[in-house]
């Protein structure tokens, strides 16, 4: 193989060089399409009660602004007063576990989710969870 340039390839350089012509940032043609809306919200201190209904209306207002991926963030229940009571199921009344029955146990919201998994560490692990939208009709 030669290290020599063809003459070919120098004018072909050079009229590149003087062209007005700009090139298509290919990169910002891929970032305009990603509108990926994500939206947070985070239960901690909540009772069941207020929890289950914040989580309803925050779904139903996300799914009509369009929003994509929510992130639910509920704890993992380690400071929760249910503990010391031996009269209550530690599993069930923790909004950890609560909150997903709840929103799966909902036809109507069940409608508008796509998939509901567990979040990313960067996220809060095992005291949060993910929500995927369906797009509005």
């Amino acid at each position: 193989m030669s290290n020599d340039i063809q003459d070919k390839d120098k004018k072909d350089w050079q009229d590149f060089i003087s062209s007005k012509e700009k090139l298509p940032n290919k990169d910002q043609k891929y970032q305009k399409k990603s509108s990926f809306k994500i939206k947070s919200i985070d239960l901690h201190g909540y009772s069941l009660d207020h929890a289950n209904k914040t989580i309803d209306d925050f779904i139903r207002k996300s799914y009509l602004e369009k929003i994509d991926k929510l992130i639910i963030v509920t704890g993992k229940g380690l400071h929760s007063k249910n503990e010391k009571d031996p009269f209550v199921s530690k599993d069930l009344s923790i909004l950890k576990y609560s909150v997903p029955e709840f929103i799966e146990g909902n036809k109507d919201l069940m409608s508008k989710i796509i998939e509901i998994k567990d979040a990313d560490i960067k996220d809060g692990g095992s005291g949060a969870f993910y929500i995927y939208l369906k797009k509005l009709k």
